[in-house]
C-alpha cells in the first residue's frame, strides 16, 4: 500500500539510500521526499535512517561525484530532521535474517529491518522491498532504484 501523502503526524518514516540520493540529485522523488522533510521539520518529529543506509548514501556520493561532493552531501544531510540509528547486533541479526529470507541487498535489509521494528513507512524508489510483503509498509517514490 502507498500513501500519497503523509496523513498524520503520528505517522514514522524510514529513508532508504535511494530516497536521499533522490533528494540530493533532484531526481524523480524528489519533491516527495522534501515534503516528508518540511513535514518532520513543522512536527519536530525526525525521519529515521539506518546507520548502514547512511553510509551507503555517502558511498553512492563519492563513486559517482567524488569525496567533494560526498562530504558536501553529508553537510546537507546533517541539517535535516533525520535521526541515524545505530546497527548493533541484534539489529544485524535482524537485517541478515531478512535478507536470508527475501533476498534483499544487505544495506536494504537494514532499511526495512528498521522501519519493521519501529512501524514505520518505508521511504524508497526500490521495488525489491515489495519480497518482504505486508510485514513492510511501502512509501513508493519513482524513478531509480539507486
Amino acid at each position: 500500500m502507498t500513501p500519497s501523502w503523509p496523513r498524520s503526524r503520528s505517522r514514522r518514516y524510514v529513508l532508504d539510500a535511494n530516497a536521499l540520493i533522490a533528494l540530493l540529485e533532484d531526481r524523480a522523488g524528489a519533491q516527495k521526499v522534501r515534503r516528508l522533510i518540511e513535514e518532520a521539520f513543522r512536527n519536530d518529529g525526525p525521519l529515521l535512517l539506518s546507520a548502514i543506509n547512511w553510509g551507503e548514501v555517502f558511498y553512492i556520493a563519492w563513486k559517482h561525484h567524488g569525496e567533494a561532493r560526498a562530504r558536501e552531501a553529508e553537510s546537507k544531510l546533517r541539517n535535516l530532521p533525520i535521526t541515524v540509528i545505530p546497527a548493533d547486533p541484534d539489529r544485524a541479526t535482524r537485517a541478515a535474517a531478512l535478507k536470508q529470507k527475501h533476498g534483499l541487498g544487505y544495506a536494504d535489509a537494514f532499511a526495512a529491518e528498521l522501519a519493521m521494528e519501529r512501524e514505520a513507512w518505508l521511504v524508497t524508489a526500490d521495488p525489491e522491498f515489495a519480497k518482504v510483503g505486508r510485514a513492510l509498509s511501502l512509501y513508493a517514490l519513482p524513478g531509480h532504484r539507486k
